[in-house]
């Protein structure tokens, strides 16, 4: 096992911090299982100014986590039913964060394929309520602390994708925040991925 990459990865711009994030490996120990997907889309968001973000509501007990230090799981219920998995950034008092959108799986894929029952493989975490069903992402692991391996949710270190391979622009379902946020290129993601296009799903 790596060691988790450590809080100073996260302590700094979060649209540098999502696009460094692609090739990495978040990794999730569920049940005796080591869980593992190598992250392959992801966006920003960041402060209170970006109209997209949560944090535009200022500090709530939602987003108290975003305030926090950097390196911190800032876990969120939507649409009553789905949970979101994002990574705290910047310095501690300044909200802002990564959503994990996907992940291609390279561990644990019986467990998945237990968690996902009758989804095909290609769909099993190409979203970010899909990713957080297939490893066990809940609200228990809101805030849990992404730089230490006890907590049971971490991210290592992995093969960063070359700039060739990334696309990146506007989020995905922001449709009503006005401009200019709703077109800011803040979401990354592999063109390439085993040979074609990987393309994702809102949820």
């Amino acid at each position: 096992m790596l060691s988790p990459l450590p809080a100073s990865f996260y302590e700094r711009n979060t649209v540098e911090v999502a696009r460094a994030l692609l090739g990495m490996r978040l990794v999730r120990w569920y049940r005796q299982t080591r869980l593992c997907g190598i992250i392959v889309e992801a966006e920003a968001y960041r402060g209170e100014e970006d109209l997209a973000c949560h944090a535009r509501s200022g500090y709530t007990s939602r987003t108290r986590v975003m305030y926090g230090p950097p390196g911190h799981a800032y876990v969120y219920f939507t649409y009553g039913m789905h949970w979101m998995l994002n990574v705290v950034t910047e310095r501690e008092g300044f909200p802002a964060a990564v959503l994990i959108r996907a992940v291609e799986v390279v561990e644990g894929h019986s467990v998945v394929a237990e968690r996902r029952a009758g989804v095909p493989a290609h769909h099993w975490t190409d979203g970010p309520a899909k990713l957080c069903q297939a490893f066990a992402i809940d609200g228990s692991l809101n805030s849990a602390d992404l730089t230490n391996p006890e907590s049971g949710l971490w991210i290592e270190p992995g093969t960063p994708f070359t700039d060739s391979i990334i696309l990146s622009g506007p989020r995905v379902g922001i449709d009503r925040v006005p401009e200019p946020w709703r077109s800011m290129p803040w979401r990354f993601r592999v063109d390439t991925h085993r040979g074609h296009p990987f393309e994702t799903s809102m949820v």
